[in-house]
């Protein structure tokens, strides 16, 4: 037998009236929140499980955003190629037309007007943008892709294969050149020198309507280079070096023996490529061997030889595609006593080409910098899935281009721009012109359209004949990156609803973790007031109950 007192009947009365109480709350709390987890100490396990949910969600999130970015870039790109087809389709209209022989020179002279319009829009889809950012400039999006510029065609392929040419200066019609002999000693379609006393140069600016003769031509005793000066025109050429020229019959401004100079426009790209790899040797004896790269690099990646050896025997060899931070080791290439070189192999489809130079060896901890151009701009749009939503300029429109090697090698200066440093794009050179079978095809789109509107401007009904054949080739190219954007875009489709589904099921997971059962929490809220009122009832009955009411 123990005394229970009063006391003791209260803490045991107010502990189980708070406690009751208490897990009123909780139920009331679950059923405002309409969450079984409200804090971690709710459930610990399934907190934790939560929070790697919510985490997974958040990078669907940014994922979907990425989706959003790439759809407008790459939907952009699609209307604005689109766009040039049906440029290309209108150029193609107006050469068909100032190819027959029915035209007059007045004819295609009116025709001229529009295709230097389509030039002109041309370039404007070339420099399109999206959110500001040029979407045909490689990385370099805060620059356009490419600027206008005057450059030349010629039907004397020596001038371009054998000579350097620079044009300097700005014309808004084409510029015909000629050249002829003052002492009328040379013959029509006879050779002289440029830099002879008796060469003359004569031009037109109204599409050899006039021929006007306050031109020059004079060389620099110092460097040999040839400068054609042509005042009215509003431009010069210059010359690497003296070349022999065809004279034109001075009485004839359409003798073809002669070689002319259309002078006209074209496009220069000024974007980033992904034509070239290139390497540095780092480490000593490294000077000695040639290196070159090939194939697929996903950016700059460095390769260490591991052992003293030739490049016949074997090489042991370690790649770091994170700047030194970590390696890939215990790769080798087995011996081969009849190689003077070795081709070293790169995870991702890159392979390094080492040549011996007569024999030379490597030393271990011997580096070599593999450095890619890059252009591309990708976004990552699932776990382990990227797009790229930019396309390289001059891979789709063409134009000239300057290699970025040639600047690098002038110390990062920039040169200026002629034939020996800048070419058109693609193999095809669209400067020089044939008039005899139709001439040179190429798919470049902004030569091909600087070349129409050159001999549309100086009725040459042969030149317009061959462009004709280069615009189907350069719609085909167009064509051939609008199947690209197009498949990109249906990619990024199916990714969005593969993201859809992956989120539905990270809500629901999240869900079946984090929600309570309607039901039963309403059964149990009833249960909790209950047992509540049943306490406080009690509790005060057994209060009132005391020793003192029976004394």
């Amino acid at each position: 037998m123990f005394r229970i007192s009063q006391n003791q009947l209260y803490n045991q009365y107010l502990s189980g009236m708070n406690s009751s109480l208490s897990t009123l709350v909780e139920l009331n709390l679950q059923a405002q929140t309409q969450k079984r987890v409200n804090k971690p100490s709710d459930d610990p396990t399934a907190t934790a499980r939560i929070l790697d949910h919510r985490d997974t969600l958040h990078a669907y999130d940014q994922y979907s955003t990425n989706l959003d970015t790439a759809k407008g870039w790459l939907s952009m790109s699609d209307s604005t190629l689109t766009q040039v087809s049906t440029i290309i389709t209108r150029a193609k209209e107006l050469a068909e037309q100032a190819a027959t022989g029915t035209m007059s020179a007045e004819n295609r002279e009116q025709l001229s007007y529009e295709a230097r319009q389509l030039f002109d829009q041309l370039l404007e889809l070339g420099n399109m943008k999206y959110e500001d950012k040029s979407i045909y400039a490689g990385q370099k999006t805060d620059q356009n892709a490419f600027r206008e510029v005057l450059w030349m065609t010629t039907n004397d392929s020596s001038l371009t294969t054998s000579n350097s040419f620079q044009i300097d200066g700005f014309s808004q019609k084409t510029t015909l050149v000629q050249f002829t002999d003052a002492s009328g000693a040379t013959a029509s379609g006879g050779s002289i020198n440029m830099n002879d006393p008796n060469t003359r140069v004569r031009y037109s600016i109204d599409g050899g309507k006039t021929f006007l003769t306050d031109g020059s031509v004079t060389t620099d005793p110092t460097t040999g280079k040839v400068l054609l000066t042509l005042p009215q025109s509003g431009a010069s050429v210059t010359f690497d070096h003296n070349a022999q020229v065809r004279v034109t019959d001075t009485a004839n401004t359409n003798d073809s023996k002669g070689s002319w100079l259309w002078l006209r426009p074209s496009a220069v790209y000024q974007g980033d490529d992904a034509d070239s790899i290139k390497v540095s040797s780092m480490g000593t004896g490294t000077q000695l061997i040639s290196a070159e790269a090939t194939g697929a690099f996903p950016g700059s990646t460095l390769v260490r030889i591991e052992n003293n050896t030739t490049l016949d025997g074997v090489i042991n060899y370690s790649y770091s595609m994170d700047n030194g931070l970590s390696w890939v080791t215990g790769n080798s290439v087995a011996a081969d006593s009849t190689a003077s070189n070795a081709m070293l192999n790169v995870a991702g489809g890159g392979v390094l080409t080492l040549n011996s130079n007569g024999g030379n060896g490597l030393l271990a901890g011997a580096q070599f910098l593999i450095s890619p151009r890059t252009a591309a701009i990708s976004l990552q749009v699932n776990v382990s899935e990227t797009v790229r939503i930019n396309d390289v300029g001059k891979d789709i429109f063409g134009g000239i281009y300057q290699d970025p090697d040639l600047v690098a090698g002038n110390g990062g200066a920039r040169l200026g721009l002629t034939s020996s440093n800048a070419s058109a794009v693609f193999s095809t050179n669209s400067s020089n012109f044939t008039s005899s079978n139709g001439g040179i095809v190429s798919k470049n789109l902004f030569e091909t359209m600087g070349n129409l509107v050159a001999f549309l401007e100086t009725n040459t009904q042969s030149g317009v004949q061959q462009c004709l054949e280069s615009l189907k080739a350069s719609q085909q190219q167009v064509l051939t990156s609008v199947a690209s954007v197009g498949g990109r875009e249906n990619r990024l489709n199916i990714t969005s609803n593969i993201l859809s589904n992956l989120t539905l099921n990270e809500n629901e997971r999240i869900s079946a973790e984090e929600d309570i059962d309607i039901g039963e929490l309403m059964t149990k809220l009833t249960q909790q007031q209950t047992v509540y009122q049943a306490v406080l009832k009690s509790s005060s009955m057994i209060m009132q109950m005391n020793l003192m009411q029976y004394i």
